[in-house]
């Protein structure tokens, strides 16, 4: 389980590319190590609705190395940063290949279903939706903000889904309560983006995405992994990882966290200009993506020009 890959990211005009790159590396070689089931990605997949090539590049390399080389299924879902129909092109030609991709809310939602050793898991997609879009694609007039609109679908889903069989909803959500961060674009005004995690009962686990710090949405079967990268500096604290989730013959869940090693860590250091200039300590990275905060009180001259001869990846002052 993973999410917010925001591929394509640029942060204070530096493009992020070559360090997805590097991280997505590693995600491949977890899926080369344990062989999972499937992949789920849950929305945000790139930064933007109309993203770089090299992000699609990226996209289409990591994909296809996964489903085509290493015969993991990938289950995709558009978030809120998404063209859903960009992202979604050609998804039943990919379907056969084992690449589910759904951009926009099906009225009428149907399972991607796989078989592990003790018999099928039902897998259900609900990519984000503005609540007026997903209004008009349900056809529900009472749809009037995303937790209605998420229980509409999950109940949909409940009328067709096999009972006593387990399964995996994939949702691109805020759920109220959940852990905020600088580097998520909000998903409406006023709270209407928030839900409730009562709309995920019944699921053996519920594979979130949009929120940026890994974290459990008010039970272990409810979780986001985070964002693939720290994406601003209010994450410099954060461990970034992708979930190994284990569901059982009963749906027992266990969740792993695999760390993510960056290629550039996204740091804040402190201190007056002179000691700055005299460098890195302790062995950090003079490449990390920092934040410089300043203790000098009197004027200092062309203070970024100065700490970059020292620090070329110093973003902000």
């Amino acid at each position: 389980h993973t999410a917010d890959w925001h591929l394509g990211r640029v942060m204070y005009n530096a493009r992020l590319t070559h360090d997805q790159a590097h991280v997505l590396e590693q995600v491949i070689q977890v899926a080369r190590d344990t062989r999972p089931h499937a992949l789920v990605l849950s929305g945000d997949v790139y930064d933007r609705a109309v993203p770089p090539p090299e992000a699609v590049e990226l996209l289409d390399e990591v994909f296809s190395r996964l489903v085509l080389d290493l015969k993991v299924p990938v289950i995709c879902i558009a978030g809120n940063h998404d063209s859903a129909p960009r992202l979604e092109f050609g998804s039943r030609v990919l379907a056969a290949r084992g690449l589910h991709v759904v951009g926009t809310v099906p009225a009428h939602p149907a399972a991607i279903t796989l078989e592990d050793e003790w018999g099928p898991v039902h897998f259900y997609a609900i990519p984000f939706g503005e609540t007026s879009v997903m209004r008009e694609q349900l056809d529900c007039e009472d749809v009037k903000d995303h937790n209605a609109a998420l229980r509409e679908v999950v109940r949909r889903i409940q009328e067709v889904h096999p009972s006593g069989e387990r399964s995996v909803l994939a949702a691109h959500v805020f759920v109220a309560g959940g852990a905020e961060t600088e580097s998520e674009r909000p998903l409406s005004i006023g709270g209407s983006d928030r839900v409730d995690c009562g709309c995920f009962d019944g699921f053996t686990y519920a594979a979130l995405g949009h929120l940026h710090r890994p974290q459990k949405a008010g039970s272990p079967r409810i979780r986001y992994p985070g964002s693939l990268l720290k994406y601003s500096f209010s994450e410099a604290d954060h461990t970034k990882s992708v979930d190994l989730v284990e569901i059982d013959a009963v749906g027992e869940v266990r969740v792993e966290s695999v760390p993510l090693t960056p290629r550039r860590e996204v740091r804040k250091i402190m201190g007056f200009l002179e000691d700055i200039l005299k460098g890195p300590q302790c062995g950090e990275n003079p490449e990390d993506y920092l934040m410089v905060l300043l203790q000098d009180r009197g004027p200092v001259l062309d203070a970024m020009g100065r700490i970059r001869e020292v620090y070329p990846n110093a973003l902000h002052v």
